[in-house]
Formats: C-alpha cells, structure tokens, sequence
C-alpha cells in the first residue's frame, strides 16, 4: 500500500533547485523564516554525487531544515524521511532527521519525538543516508511514534555538533512505507505473495499451501484476494482464512478450513451459498478437527436436493458425532423438487417378507421411495434394489398381501436426504429452521444408523413429509423441541396426507415438540418408544368433522410410553399392519404400552369419533398389557359416544384372553359412556330373585368381557320374600349376556338387596 498513490497524498518535497522559498530554517510552520536568500545556503547545479543540491553552512547549534509543506499522516501510515548528505569542509557535525507535528487545530502536538538516530559525518566527501520511520504504532522499526493525534508534520533533517562546517544535501524523500509493515498490522498473508495467479485456469494450490505454512509459522491469518482460484486438489488451510476471491474445485475435491470452518466463510470462499454449504458439508464428513457446522445464523437458498452422500463422496458408513446448527434453509421453487411416481407388478411371498420380485426396470425405482398398494401398510419404503435380480428390499413387511400385485413407488424430495448412507450415527441437526415453502419434504435419514438427533428446529410447510426414516436409521432417533407446521393447514382433516415423522427401529425420544395441522403426526414401528410433552393438533371447521389419527403405533408389542402429551383433534391408534403374518401365531399380542396424564381434546367433531383406537390385521388377538390412566378427555361443542374402539374391519381381538388392562382415574368431559378397569358399579336388586344379573352397561373398555369379579360388597341387609335377613354368600358367573359383558350372582334361595361389585374386562395378570 502506498498511500501518496492510492489516496492521492502530496508526499514528496519538491527538489532544493526550485526554490528555498519553501524551506524553513525554523521547525516549518507557517509564518516561519526560510533560507531563501540566507547567506548560509547556496544551490549546487552540478553535484559530482548529487547532481543539484543544497550547500549548507552550520552557522548554528542546531541547523534546521524543515520542508513547509504539511505531510498528511494517519492513522496506521508509516512514513519514511531519507536524505543524502556529504561534509565538504569545516567541522564535521552530525546529522538526523527532524519533524514538527500538528494536530487538527493546527497546533503543535507536544510530547512526541521530534527527531530521529544521529549519524556522524565522519570524513570529506563521504555520502551518507540518515533516514527515520515516522507513524502512529509503536511498532519495530519505526523510530518517531507519534500515535493518534497528530494530524500531519513538517518535515527535514537537523545538523548538530559543531558549527563552522559545511555540507551538501541531496533531494530530501519522504515515501509511504505502510507495506513494509502490513504483516504486522494486518496479521494475515496474501496468497498472491506465494505465486497464487487467480485466473481461474491456473492451478493455485501449491501457492496456497506456501501461503498457508508461511502464515501458520509467523502466527497470522491468510486472505484469498480478488480473483478466481483454481484449486486442482483437496486443499487443507490450518490458519484462519479471509476470502475476497472464491474458488473453483471439482466436486471431489475437499476444502478443509480447520480454523475458519464455518457455512459463511464456506459461502464466501465459492461465492455461492448453496455451493458453499455442499462444500462444508463435505469437509465435515472427512476431516476430524470438523465436529460442528455452524451457519452462524445465515439463511441461505437451496435450489435442489442436498444428497448428502453423494456430496460426501468417498463415505458409505460413518458413526462419529457431527453437527449441523443454527441457520435457516429455505427451499426455491423448481423441477429439482418433483416428486417421482412409478408403477409396476411384484410379486410377494410372507417367507421372505421384506422383499418384492418380479419388478419390472426395478433399477427406476429410487431408494426412498414410499410404497403403496395392496397390503401395505403406512410407511414403508423401497430400501435396496437389485435390478439384475428384479427385487426390491422394502422397510417392512406387507399384511394379506401374496401373491402378484400393482404397487406405485413415490419418491419425494428432500432438503436433506442421507439415504445413500448404508449406516449414519450420531449426526446431529440442532437450531436450523427449514422453509420449505410447500416446495418438498425436509429429511431423509440413512437406510441404517444410532441416535441420530434433530433438536429445537423449525419444519416449516414441508411439502410431503417432515423427517422420513426409509430404513432403520432412526434407531434412538431424538427429536426434541422442534415446530412442525404443515403446509396443508386450510385442508379438511381428511384431506391431509402429511406425515411429520416416522420411525421403524427402536428406542426414540420424541418430546416436547408442537405438530401444526399434519394429517399424521407419528407412524412408529419397533419397541422402546417415549413420546413426553408433545402438542400435536389435526382438528379443522368442519362441522361433526372426521378425526384421523395423530400418533399410530404399528407394533403390536410395544413397549412404549405416551405421557403429558396434548392430543388434539386426533387419536392414537394401535395396529399390527407391518406383520408379514398378521394373524395371532406364537408372537407377542397388543401390549406394553402407557398412556398416561395426556390432555386428549376434540372440537365439533362427530359422535362416534374415538380417541383411542385398536385396529388388528389379522384374527386372535388380544391386549396383554395397556395401562391408559391419569388422562383427561374433553370433547368441545359436541359430545362423543366414548372414547376407545376396536376397529374390527379387517379383524376383531379375542376379549376371552385379556390380561393386565389398568384403565383408571381419567377424567371425562362431554363423553357419553365413560370407561374403567376396574370398574365398581352399584346393583340394586327390587324384587327377590336367586340370580342377580349386573350388567357391565359399556363401562368395560373396548366393551370387552366381564372376565373377573374383583370385589363385591353388600350394601345393608339382604332379605328374602319373607323379610328374613340372608346371611349366605353369592357365587359369581362371570361373562354373561350379550358378548359377554354382565356377571351374575347366584345365591342360595330368591333375594333382593344392593351390592357394590367391581368387575375387570382382563385377567390381572
């Protein structure tokens, strides 16, 4: 930098030869006397040395010659004041330059060093340089700080030592030496200094790498200047880096910033967002000093799916902890983001349940594609194909579904799709909101993977789906804290077909999150599930409106808790609709599941909408183990007629095998027919008889068999036909009556009286 070219500054004095008008015996400033027609300064034309120059005699202590003209100075310029001089004869002095600073005002700024090292003129004709630094830090090399506040200077050289002598000085230089002190002040090196071209043809990564160890030995940072940069290789910068130029790399090749790594250094280094975030995307993957990929608040546009293997490129597993964080990704409307929908015959055999043969081209059918048809159930997709041998690989097994058959294979899109990873553990994608815009889906997670993490982020519109497992990536899936709002919001219930998630391994944590109009909020298979503190809502302004479910459970055994959750407008719902065999065999029946302290909530819906509803696939089934306590269930504008079900379309369960059912302390608001098990009621008996039938009246949930009498206890005296107190004790016939939903008590001879019974629809264990 040379600030009397950039800045357009008068630095340079003019030569002696035009005049000594303009120097000044004095310390320069205006109004001060000068050595135009003093006796002791004269103009040499013809120097042997110097050509023209001034001849000085030393007629004083200390000779000055300051330069009138104000040299600028500012903050963070260095100035360097050079002079030649030669003794022609008298006593020898010495000599140093000089200044005068001034501030804005045009007054002297004290307290700073007006002069700089002295040089003894030691012999007659001997030329000498003195010359001083003169800036605003006190920095090495500069010899006259003067720090902020003066504003400019006068400057010259002083003659001191003995007087008598005579001397001739060459033309005084006053240059701009800020560069010389760049790489201090500025702590970074440029990579052009290192041969680094910027045409965008030249291979310039061996100029980075020199640039990059040269600033990693002096402790500074590098700038990449203007230009375009072709790396030809995967390039690694171990210092902090400043991008005004941007680079150009094949898709293979990597840019590793292990001090910089950040989404707007990445964004700034290929000067495209979306490019950048490919590339940071691939260094997180391939370096190990890259654990978070911060976006550092930025929005940036996608324009296309982010296959992240793909971008990745050399990686098929990879279970070390990553992370992306803090950002909002917002999709743009194109082609990229259609959805692909192909159709064709398989055929299906229950032995190999995971499998479709016979497919047709089933190299077009793309991993990740939904499946639907007959005997599919909601969520399964296409895992692995095999063209050469016509297979498919599919999610989940079909029910009733052998044989040969249509199915349609639907591949949405994806902000982020990790399906091409075969296993991907531990990724973690926290604070990031996704504007979906209705354009796509917003995540796909890998075919196989652990304790992958999404965590307070915002899906926002998705167009399809929210986050998709195709396989069983989401083993110990977090979701936590995340906004799911729908892009089918003025949609009837009914209507919608948007699934938030879904899950197909084991042992996820799903809480605290808010589910905006979705027509499913969950579709989970496997075991081990906890759903804690979620608000998910479906409802619409339909009167008697349908209800769809929110949260469905696809396993019949599955060990998972739903606790503290507000269910609105929607209901859980039970099945075994991913069993290869759906019919009750040697496997575990319906059980495993709590549901408890949830606030289940409908307004203007139907009467005959249920909230809690169990639909097998195949017959012989039966509950074995469901504890739905501590719920409220309130129903707004409109009543319904209970609140549990057996959807029995396809099949009904076996009441005869219940066992192990805790329905208790639920609160029932605006629901015609409440539910318990147990279940105490009172029995008044008018007239005498020897068989007391009680009936059960639909409080057994599921209207199941009234399998066992846990209690019974007589109110006051039982009498006979004469009056005469019984003291005998019934026995009870339990399962009585239509479907077996009344108990009755036999006693010994003809009576009547009250008795408190307390019935189970189960077999308590």
């Amino acid at each position: 930098m040379n600030k009397a070219i950039t800045d357009d500054l008068q630095l340079m004095p003019p030569p002696f030869v035009e005049g000594l008008d303009v120097w000044s015996s004095e310390d320069g400033t205006p109004g001060s006397d000068t050595y135009e027609g003093a006796p002791n300064a004269a103009i040499v034309d013809a120097d042997q040395d110097f050509g023209s120059a001034l001849e000085l005699s030393k007629t004083q202590s200390v000779q000055r010659l300051r330069w009138k003209g104000e040299v600028p100075l500012r903050p963070g310029m260095y100035l360097r004041v050079r002079a030649r001089v030669k003794a022609i004869s008298g006593d020898l002095p010495s000599v140093r330059i000089a200044g005068w600073a001034g501030d804005d005002s045009g007054d002297a700024v004290e307290d700073v060093p007006g002069t700089g090292p002295e040089l003894a003129l030691t012999d007659y004709g001997t030329v000498v340089t003195v010359e001083a630094i003169i800036g605003s830090g006190d920095r090495s090399g500069v010899d006259m700080v003067w720090g902020m506040e003066p504003q400019y200077g006068h400057f010259g050289l002083d003659l001191v030592g003995p007087t008598g002598g005579t001397v001739r000085i060459d033309d005084i230089e006053i240059t701009d030496v800020t560069h010389v002190f760049h790489r201090e002040m500025m702590d970074w090196i440029d990579v052009r200094d290192y041969g680094a071209i910027g045409d965008g043809d030249t291979d310039d990564r061996a100029a980075f790498e020199a640039a990059n160890d040269a600033a990693e030995a002096a402790g500074r940072q590098l700038l990449v200047s203007d230009g375009v940069y072709h790396i030809g290789d995967t390039l690694t910068i171990t210092v902090p880096v400043r991008f005004e130029g941007r680079l150009e790399m094949a898709a293979e090749s990597r840019l590793q910033l292990t001090r910089s790594y950040d989404f707007p250094t990445y964004a700034r280094a290929f000067g495209d967002d979306e490019l950048g975030f490919r590339k940071a995307l691939q260094a997180l993957f391939n370096f190990t000093q890259h654990v978070v990929l911060d976006l550092k608040g930025r929005r940036f546009s996608l324009t296309e799916p982010v296959d992240v293997h793909a971008v990745v490129g050399n990686r098929d597993s990879f279970a070390q902890r990553r992370v992306i964080t803090n950002g909002q990704i917002q999709l743009e409307e194109g082609a990229a983001w259609d959805t692909r929908s192909f159709t064709r015959q398989a055929t299906y055999s229950p032995d190999d349940s995971r499998l479709l043969t016979g497919v047709d081209n089933a190299d077009e059918i793309p991993v990740g594609a939904l499946v639907t048809g007959s005997g599919v159930g909601r969520e399964v997709y296409v895992v692995a194909r095999n063209p050469g041998a016509e297979t498919l690989t599919l999610s989940q097994p079909l029910h009733d579904a052998e044989g040969t058959h249509e199915y349609t294979f639907t591949r949405f899109a994806y902000a982020l799709d990790f399906s091409g990873f075969s296993q991907l553990s531990k990724f973690e994608i926290t604070s990031v909101e996704f504007q979906c815009r209705g354009h796509a889906s917003t995540i796909m997670l890998a075919q196989e993977g652990l304790a992958f993490r999404i965590v307070d982020c915002v899906f926002n519109r998705p167009k399809d789906r929210g986050i998709t497992s195709p396989g069983r990536g989401c083993q110990g899936l977090f979701v936590d804290h995340c906004q799911f709002e729908s892009n089918e919001m003025p949609l009837r219930a009914q209507d919608r077909t948007s699934i938030a998630l879904n899950v197909n391994a084991n042992d996820s944590k799903i809480r605290n999150n808010r589910v905006v109009l979705f027509g499913t909020f969950a579709v989970t298979n496997g075991s081990g599930h906890i759903y804690i503190g979620n608000h998910f809502f479906q409802g619409d302004n339909e009167s008697e409106g349908i209800r769809q479910a929110g949260l469905v459970f696809t396993q019949p055994n599955v060990m998972s808790t739903v606790t503290g959750n507000y269910i609105d407008n929607c209901f859980i719902e039970w099945t075994n609709e991913h069993s290869a065999t759906p019919e009750f065999g040697t496997q575990f029946s319906f059980g495993g599941l709590t549901v408890t302290g949830n606030t289940f909530t409908t307004i203007g819906v139907a009467p005959w909408v249920r909230l809690f509803v169990i639909k097998p696939f195949g017959p012989g089934h039966y509950i074995q183990g469901l504890n739905l306590s501590g719920n409220v269930f309130r129903m707004i504008n409109g009543a319904i007629e209970r609140v549990d079900m057996v959807d029995d379309s396809i099949a009904d369960l076996d009441y005869t095998r219940f066992r192990n059912v805790v329905v208790e302390n639920n609160a029932f608001n605006a629901v015609l027919q409440p539910v318990a098990n147990p279940v105490m009621l009172r029995h008044d008996q008018i007239g005498e008889d020897d068989t007391w039938t009680v009936e059960t009246g639909g409080y057994l949930p599921f209207e199941g068999r009234a399998r066992n009498v846990q209690s019974l206890v007589l109110e006051q005296e039982v009498t006979d036909e004469s009056g005469e107190a019984v003291f005998a004790t019934p026995y009870v016939l339990t399962g009585q009556g239509a479907g077996g939903s009344a108990v009755r008590l036999r006693w010994p001879r003809a009576v009547k009286g009250r008795a408190h019974v307390t019935i189970r629809v189960d077999n308590p264990n």
